[in-house]
């Protein structure tokens, strides 16, 4: 099937780079709605005279790819909190000082070890209006006030901008969440709130009753937690409780995606529905009873696993796909799949943008795709010897098109995803049956301790199975550098060899060439620009103190940590070797005097000891010294001043008005992040 060759395809394409283009690019609405009217307009016109004049279509068809563009630019820009005038991003006073702000707790999110989080929608700010979502963080304590979703608090309190990353090529958390319009946080104690009697009932509340009843209905038939939690992961997409160890083994063993809920799961679901409704046959009336029944039972667990973006994206995805084999059009099952990505990211274009969306899609297309190529490499006759084969073409289909993705977000490959994929389908097709029966008994009454001690020791079975998988360590790579020009050319040599191998042809085997010449080109470019690369940093370091001085891929590394200077295994400092390609090559006290490109770095860590007669280019104080800091300047005369996080803060505040009052530039690593000195 030619699938690049469908018209929707080239739509949906142009869609997404104008969604891509105008996230990069910031262009003015009134443009935007300009074009967007002259292209709609041009698309009229054209589609009436091309019916008169066939020269006429191939211009038809560019004005729709032009309309396209825009509508993806238009969509994103109406859907970017920030740029709409109620936001309160806007407020500048609220984030300079206490306000009264009442807010609509949302969804619950995973706690820390002092806070309970949510996310909320923002209603008035000084009794004014504005909207948009921030998280909440309520300090952990011992009053009796208890959060649900629906709430209306109010409090006086300051919004908190996200923290950007003050580590280089660390996971970008201020980003992650303004992709999903959270510009602000605020932290709070229970006893200054006030929670609204009256609560808002909508959808989401109702989500929230349904799944706190369904948990206090396990617990009261002595689930384990452990297990319990893996059950809410798997069967509602809930992963707020589960233990890190259990997510590590997942990792590790390629089995991520099954505590996420994606299409597998819906698809189990679907596969369930299809069982029971079996006895009615395939009429128009009985087809249709089957249609209203899998979009009923998917929009019922779409709302009992709490409405999370990625429950709601195979929910969709899979809807699609039971209205086309309703319609008869399960051939086209291609533009079923474009169409729901089009619906999704017509409502939230910022899911484009979101990791999970991503591999969800890739993996299904590559499924769709790819897998029935494999599927003819060989044909056994033995069922068992089948039904392997099934799993693994399955499998290997859907690792190989997520493949480049997941080296680029994760920077590790489970060697042994395909024997975790063959062990634990029928022991995970088993939990996921027993699981939507115990979790729907759970919505309406305490399921029968036969069924849960069922349910547990099947997840038992399950954890053990992929405990030992991942307990194979050398087979887990990690630490895999991998930027964004391999993640293209990687993805355009697949493709290609892919084309190729189901059609074979001279222009299609030359495109596998050129693609290979990329992707070589994609590592010597790399090389190149890590191997002539030079840079000294001081890092935002808790109570310790990281400095690393790079010459192209070899980092000399400076430290006061015992451990890093006999294992300089550090996630601050990994991550910066991922990103960078680069290795250690030596390890090394810090010394009071450090020399970077003909510049003298003067270092006075708690001892508090100098010589008055050096004359530093730099000056960096560690591990909170007992100086004068006005009179050290006046002695030594330095340019400016770094102070990193093994300080106190209250000192640094007192450094921070000295260097004004003498204006001298200081750098402090908790406040601006790391220090980048080429």
């Amino acid at each position: 099937m030619k699938v690049f060759d469908f018209p929707l395809f080239r739509i949906t394409l142009w869609f997404l780079i104008g969604i891509l283009f105008f996230y990069n690019v910031p262009v003015q609405n009134t443009i935007t709605t300009i074009a967007l009217t002259v292209g709609t307009s041009a698309v009229l016109v054209l589609y009436f005279l091309s019916k008169k004049n066939k020269k006429l279509v191939s211009y038809f068809g560019l004005s729709i790819y032009f309309t396209s563009f825009f509508i993806g630019g238009f969509t994103l820009i109406t859907h970017t909190d920030s740029l709409q005038k109620s936001s309160y991003i806007h407020y500048e006073k609220a984030f300079q000082s206490s306000q009264q702000i009442i807010f609509t707790v949302r969804e619950k999110l995973k706690s820390n070890s002092y806070s309970d989080r949510y996310t909320a929608i923002i209603k008035t700010i000084n009794g004014k209006n504005y909207s948009g979502k921030i998280i909440v963080n309520i300090a952990k304590d011992s009053t009796d006030h208890s959060i649900i979703i629906g709430n209306e608090i109010k409090v006086n309190t300051t919004l908190q901008p996200n923290k950007s990353n003050k580590n280089p090529n660390q996971f970008d958390y201020a980003k992650y969440l303004s992709d999903r319009q959270i510009y602000a946080q605020v932290y709070i104690n229970k006893s200054n709130i006030k929670i609204n009697k009256k609560i808002k009932k909508d959808i989401w509340y109702y989500s929230g009753c349904l799944h706190r009843r369904i948990i206090q209905n396990l617990e009261k038939a002595q689930f384990n937690a452990a297990e319990m939690n893996v059950a809410l992961a798997l069967i509602l997409g809930q992963q707020q409780e589960i233990s890190p160890d259990i997510i590590q083994d997942y990792q590790y063993s390629g089995a991520t995606h099954i505590l996420s809920v994606s299409g597998l799961h819906v698809g189990f679901i679907m596969l369930l529905i299809n069982f029971i409704l079996k006895p009615i046959p395939n009429t128009r009336k009985g087809s249709l009873i089957k249609l209203v029944s899998i979009l009923s039972a998917l929009s019922f667990f779409a709302v009992i696993s709490g409405l999370s973006p990625s429950v709601l994206r195979s929910v969709v995805m899979f809807s699609f796909l039971a209205i086309g084999n309703h319609l008869r059009r399960t051939g086209n099952i291609y533009h079923t799949l474009l169409v729901s990505m089009l619906l999704i990211l017509l409502f939230e274009p910022y899911f484009l943008f979101d990791a999970g969306f991503q591999l969800s899609y890739i993996a299904l297309f590559f499924i769709l795709w790819l897998q029935p190529l494999l599927k003819k490499l060989w044909s056994p006759t033995n069922k068992f010897v089948l039904y392997i084969w099934d799993a693994l073409s399955v499998s290997f289909a859907a690792q190989i098109g997520a493949f480049p993705l997941c080296l680029y977000y994760f920077h590790q490959f489970p060697g042994l995803f395909f024997i975790t994929n063959i062990a634990i389908i029928p022991v995970l097709a088993f939990v996921m049956i027993a699981g939507i029966i115990v979790m729907v008994y759970a919505a309406f009454h305490t399921p029968p301790l036969l069924l849960v001690k069922i349910l547990e020791k099947s997840i038992y079975l399950l954890n053990q199975i992929i405990h030992e998988v991942a307990s194979v360590r050398s087979c887990v790579i990690l630490d895999i550098s991998f930027n964004f020009y391999l993640l293209v050319t990687f993805y355009l040599l697949i493709i290609s060899t892919i084309i190729w191998f189901k059609k074979p042809a001279f222009m299609k085997f030359t495109m596998i060439l050129i693609a290979i010449i990329l992707v070589q080109i994609s590592f010597i470019y790399t090389k190149k620009e890590n191997e002539t690369k030079t840079e000294m940093i001081v890092y935002n370091q808790k109570k310790r103190t990281l400095i690393t001085i790079r010459d192209g891929k070899n980092i000399t590394l400076f430290s006061n940590d015992k451990t890093l200077l006999t294992d300089p295994k550090n996630n601050t400092l990994n991550s910066y070797l991922v990103g960078n390609f680069s290795k250690i090559k030596s390890v090394h006290t810090i010394k009071n005097m450090l020399f970077y490109k003909g510049k003298k770095i003067f270092v006075i860590d708690s001892s508090g000891v100098y010589e008055n007669n050096i004359r530093p280019d730099i000056l960096l104080l560690i591990q909170s010294p007992k100086i004068n800091l006005s009179r050290l300047l006046e002695e030594m005369h330095p340019r400016e001043i770094i102070a990193d996080a093994s300080n106190s803060n209250s000192i640094q505040k007192i450094w921070k008005e000295t260097c004004r009052k003498k204006n001298i530039p200081f750098h402090a690593t908790a406040e601006k992040g790391y220090y980048l000195l080429k």
